[in-house]
């Protein structure tokens, strides 16, 4: 399979799709100045103790508290307070866990009041991210995740990926780990750690036990609460977590975000660097490889399903659960036997889009699936076995449980951020039962561009939605070539997916904007 990531940053926002074969799978959103992501280590205080909810709510400096439940807390806990403690009293004075006293485990079946007391201070990372009206939730629970390994502090054990078969190589990998994994830590060996070098594995190691020197030193010199550490950059994230041998290109549209790219991969990876590519043309990343046109198409109550004759997906959102029912059109007439196979092959497309869609969407929670009606026990198992494969891909936990007498197949699916939402209907231009006229906003971009050109010598590109590039260019005598008679310059046109009818805006060859109109 063929993967292509595209990093695309624009207006404080970092955009970032993971593309299959050309086919859009995943889609994320940071804003630059998110401060609470997932895997950010945090020192906060405590707000309150919920014990009805065996829970307590934690400042960390967002607007709503932090949700640490008991089940997070993890057995060091009290090992966790006691290094927190003596590092912002300076009696701790190294990262080094080596002779550090380990405090006894908590109970795993405890109550919060008796481990945790308002005002306390706790080391924490986040494990959610804000989403709705609910703050953050966060674990004392810690873990330095790399490229091939994940590092906790006060855990002695080395774990190895179940992924990994053969005998030999964990142990291979165990034996290696074990004799360069530093004193207090545990390890787990993650399943891209297989087959690779001592140095590979080495280095990762070594990056990690930087990762908790920077966290010791940010804890002794910050005040509470504070970020003690913050995750990678998404694309990094991205790149640590999904990197193989299946990427033929990284492309961005940031020189910056380029050469950190290349610098990651530089580590992980020497001999891929150059896959990462920069996009410096007038057309925007994510409308050049047709993401903005994928994601207009992919989202909303209604999804065709690709090579199916007219099948398509309900997708509804309730508060307790996602619901997702696949229609066959008019193409299955059932009864005979051919038609019987058609729907369950109906099916099965249905469910590899159903797959694609939970990842692009990062639907969580509970997600019933009324599929086609099949009444072959057979073509139920093979249904199931093709879902099951088609969520192999999909890194959030899930649980597929198999079709229920009535043909539903319920999935359980975690998620750690906001269900992605991207509205598909443009708002109605004459809602208001008022519009400009059409040839008011060509008078319009002739007066921009005719003022523009009094000052600006350089090339002129001019960003409009697709119908209005089409109106512009028409036909050997387009209003685009009056333009150039009129003004001895060439005004290049670019079509935006993502724009509504009757915007535009004008741009230089610095990409700089110099004049916008949105009705």
């Amino acid at each position: 399979m063929k993967k292509e990531l595209l990093v695309s940053h624009e207006d404080d926002f970092t955009k970032i799709a993971l593309l299959e074969d050309g086919k859009l799978c995943e889609l994320h959103e940071e804003e630059d100045k998110n401060d609470f992501v997932v895997g950010d280590l945090f020192i906060g205080k405590v707000k309150k103790l919920a014990p009805n909810l065996n829970a307590a709510f934690v400042n960390i400096g967002y607007d709503k508290d932090a949700f640490l439940h008991y089940q997070d807390l993890g057995p060091q806990l009290l090992t966790y307070k006691k290094f927190l403690k003596d590092s912002i009293s300076k009696s701790q004075s190294s990262s080094s866990l080596k002779n550090f006293e380990i405090q006894p485990e908590i109970d795993k079946n405890g109550t919060i009041e008796k481990v945790i007391a308002k005002d306390d201070v706790v080391l924490l990372q986040i494990t959610k991210e804000p989403i709705s009206t609910k703050g953050p939730r966060i674990s004392t629970q810690i873990s330095l995740t790399g490229r091939f390994l994940v590092l906790i502090p006060f855990d002695n054990k080395v774990s190895i990926s179940k992924k990994i078969r053969t005998t030999e190589e964990k142990d291979r990998l165990k034996t290696l780990i074990d004799s360069i994994k530093p004193e207090g830590f545990g390890v787990i060996i993650r399943t891209v750690a297989e087959g690779k070098k001592v140095a590979d594995l080495h280095n990762d190691m070594n990056q990690l036990v930087q990762k908790w020197e920077s966290t010791f030193k940010n804890i002794q010199k910050n005040k509470v609460p504070a970020k003690v550490l913050s995750e990678d950059d998404k694309a990094s994230a991205i790149l640590r977590d999904n990197f193989n041998q299946d990427f033929v290109n990284i492309i961005c549209d940031d020189e910056q975000m380029v050469s950190e790219m290349k610098a990651y991969l530089e580590v992980i990876a020497p001999e891929r660097k150059n896959i990462v590519q920069y996009h410096s043309t007038h057309i925007p990343l994510l409308e050049y490889y047709n993401v903005e046109k994928q994601m207009k198409q992919s989202f909303g109550k209604h999804v065709n399903i690709p090579s199916s004759k007219g099948a398509y997906l309900v997708i509804e959102h309730t508060e307790a659960l996602h619901v997702v029912d696949v229609n066959s059109g008019n193409n299955i007439t059932l009864g005979t036997s051919a038609s019987k196979e058609h729907a369950l092959n109906v099916n099965k497309m249905a469910a590899t889009e159903i797959a694609r869609q939970l990842r692009l969407r990062d639907m969580g929670g509970i997600i019933v699936i009324d599929f086609i009606d099949m009444t072959n026990p057979e073509h139920r198992k093979d249904l199931y076995e093709h879902l099951r494969v088609e969520m192999g891909r999909d890194k959030a936990r899930h649980k597929i449980l198999p079709p229920s007498k009535f043909g539903l197949i319920q999935i359980t699916r975690q998620r750690n951020r906001p269900e992605k939402q991207i509205e598909t209907k443009e708002e109605n231009p004459n809602k208001d039962g008022e519009i400009v006229a059409p040839i008011v906003i060509v008078e319009k971009m002739g007066d921009t561009l005719r003022t523009i050109l009094q000052k600006e010598k350089g090339k002129l590109f001019l960003h409009v939605h697709p119908f209005v590039e089409a109106y512009l260019t028409k036909g050997l005598k387009s209003i685009q070539m009056k333009w150039f008679i009129k003004y001895k310059k060439w005004v290049t046109i670019i079509p935006r997916d993502s724009f509504k009818y009757l915007e535009y805006r004008v741009y230089n060859s610095k990409k700089e904007e110099l004049a916008s109109y949105s009705n």
